[in-house]
């Protein structure tokens, strides 16, 4: 019986995505990825009506990260779905909730409350924002209808994000961040629209090279498509790192094969979760003080001046480093601290672990050579390896996305980050179904029949 019983009621009535009845080929994928793709932003430029021109972007600074567009139905982005997603992880992997997520049942309650929390956190936001006056309705007849609107576009984001789970590839909320960030990318580097009151191109490179023209080179202006480059090419190394255990098949004489364990063994989860926390903090900050009680901090104009949420506010350029050095190395630290927090999480609940890996070996028959094929002396070795690489590639990931948000990287340092890691993972699923279709007799061997 699973402890989130009595909540079945609830998450029970919710609409659910079927799951195909077959394995889905190359094309069916790829065709309901371009589908939801396409309507994500479509759904961007379909605007708040009702909302005030004097609307506050409060998380521009994680709007990377979040994959919303401001002052449209989908402002909040992936936030909802992401914050579900952290409150599920805590409960669970600090035994709050007795779940063995092997286990169907109790695996079909896990997402099912996840959902349902995700729609709750949904309209919570949703009336946050507008209470605080984040999201100000022009009339105050019209507060009922931004707050809905903001409340659809969630709960599409959400039933989205599961067809591209269960009917494409990767995940929908690694598809709207790359999406999003790519766009981002592609306008502030290649924008040849002039900015208001010159003659000066918008974009980076553009602009770089009408200062050439007119004899006063701006250098400065291709910092951040070097760092975001310089990015690209480290997260590109960091995920070719890897540990490889040796396995002989014991039924085979002479065959063998490598289990790889990646450096960046958590992927790039950890970053997403540790940027909704700090989206929540801002969230939350806003509430506090529009009651009367800035506990933790205060917001002007929609940016945070002072206290916790100042302190764990996104540094987005370098001369921070020179003007407020205490905030920087806070930051550093807490974001770090926290990406290795969640990373060791994640890879508990999302099943690759020791324990559960070891499970998985044994059960293909395969043995470390030297050593005697149990499920024990599986798991004694991979406790040599997976909680290491999990702790150093947690760090990583944290450490790179904080330098990367100094440097002012074009879609945010950590939107690029996430981007190129979740681009390389769909590349290598695409890879893998494209082999699979080429050789149906792998789909066996691999388990994917």
């Amino acid at each position: 019986m699973s402890s989130l019983d009595m909540l079945k009621p609830f998450y029970s009535l919710l609409p659910q995505v079927r799951s195909p009845d077959k394995r889905l080929g190359f094309k069916e994928k790829i065709k309901w990825t371009a589908i939801i793709l396409l309507l994500y932003f479509c759904l961007t430029e379909v605007s708040l009506f009702g909302l005030s021109p004097t609307a506050i972007d409060q998380f521009a600074q994680l709007r990377s990260v979040i994959a919303g567009s401001f002052g449209s139905i989908v402002t909040l982005g992936i936030g909802p779905i992401v914050t579900a997603s952290i409150i599920m992880q805590l409960l669970v992997g600090g035994k709050l909730i007795d779940l063995d997520l092997s286990n169907h049942e109790d695996k079909a309650a896990f997402q099912g409350t996840q959902k349902l929390l995700a729609i709750i956190f949904t309209l919570f936001e949703g009336l946050i924002l507008v209470y605080t006056g984040a999201l100000p309705p022009m009339l105050p007849e019209y507060t009922v209808a931004v707050v809905l609107q903001l409340l659809i576009g969630g709960i599409l984001l959400i039933f989205m994000d599961e067809v591209v789970t269960k009917w494409g590839f990767g995940s929908g909320v690694g598809l709207f961040i790359a999406s999003g960030v790519a766009q981002q990318i592609i306008v502030g580097s290649f924008n040849f629209l002039t900015v208001s009151g010159t003659d000066a191109p918008a974009g980076r490179i553009p602009g770089f090279i009408y200062s050439l023209i007119t004899g006063q080179p701006q250098f400065d202006l291709l910092i951040p498509v070097v760092a975001t480059i310089g990015v690209f090419l480290v997260v590109v190394y960091a995920e070719c790192m890897r540990v490889e255990i040796p396995l002989s098949y014991g039924g085979v004489k002479g065959a063998r094969s490598k289990y790889p364990l990646k450096f960046v063994y958590a992927s790039n989860m950890p970053v997403i979760l540790v940027s909704a926390l700090f989206l929540n903090v801002q969230l939350f900050a806003g509430l506090f003080q529009s009651l009367g009680f800035p506990i933790l901090g205060e917001i002007s104009q929609g940016t945070a001046i002072s206290g916790i949420a100042y302190y764990l506010t996104t540094p987005s350029s370098i001369s921070i480093l020179f003007t407020d050095p205490l905030k920087v190395i806070i930051y550093a630290i807490v974001f770090i601290s926290l990406c290795v927090i969640f990373a060791l999480l994640w890879v508990e609940i999302s099943g690759i672990g020791p324990d559960k890996v070891s499970k998985q070996l044994h059960g293909m028959g395969v043995q470390v050579p030297g050593f005697r094929s149990n499920r024990s002396q599986f798991k004694r070795i991979l406790d040599k390896y997976i909680p290491t690489i999990t702790v150093l590639g947690g760090a990583f990931v944290g450490l790179l996305a904080f330098v990367a948000d100094l440097t002012g990287a074009l879609g945010g340092g950590t939107g690029v980050l996430l981007t190129v890691g979740i681009v390389y993972k769909l590349y290598e699923e695409i890879a893998k179904e494209q082999l699979m279709d080429m050789h149906p007799m792998l789909r066996k061997f691999l388990g994917n029949e």
